[in-house]
């Protein structure tokens, strides 16, 4: 296990939305936990800007718990195609990992860093820039409000 200060990283985090930067980050903490035994690896996709959308529009009253159900699963879907890579890299590396998801439209940065506190992460791993587009950005939003909130360490990968 790697260790700072006496703290042993055992519980890693990684958030991902499947982008870029996203999977370079995954791949990173999968190298990591292939390095030593120990490591508890959770990939986490946090469900959301569909979600943010509906409850922030006027018809929102009008969304119905299983259409609010059918874009959820929509999402997980599209999640799929990119953590099959995730979970076959963990595989060929023989690392282990939990897949989890999370439905929040208020915001992705309070629904990680709640999860990893909630969690007793370690170590979150987590790429500089996401799927917004802000390309010309050196730290994406998500991963500096990380990085500002966060309870323990975070590891940025570029």
């Amino acid at each position: 296990m790697y260790k700072a200060k006496n703290k042993e990283f055992s519980r890693i985090l990684l958030p991902t939305d499947g982008s870029e930067s996203s999977m370079k980050a995954t791949e990173y903490g999968i190298a990591m936990a292939k390095k030593s035994d120990g490591f508890q690896i959770i990939v986490l996709h946090v469900i959301h800007s569909q979600m943010k959308y509906l409850y922030s529009s006027t018809v929102a009253t009008l969304v119905t718990s299983s259409t609010i159900d059918t874009i959820v699963d929509s999402a997980k879907q599209k999640a799929q195609k990119w953590l099959i890579e995730v979970k076959e890299k963990a595989d060929q590396n023989g690392v282990k990992l939990k897949i989890e998801f999370i439905v929040d439209p208020a915001s992705v940065i309070g629904a990680i860093v709640d999860y990893a506190e909630r969690q007793n992460i370690d170590l979150i791993v987590i790429g500089s820039r996401g799927l917004s587009g802000f390309k010309k950005l050196l730290l994406g939003s998500t991963a500096s409000g990380i990085v500002t909130y966060a309870h323990c360490p975070v590891l940025v990968v570029k």
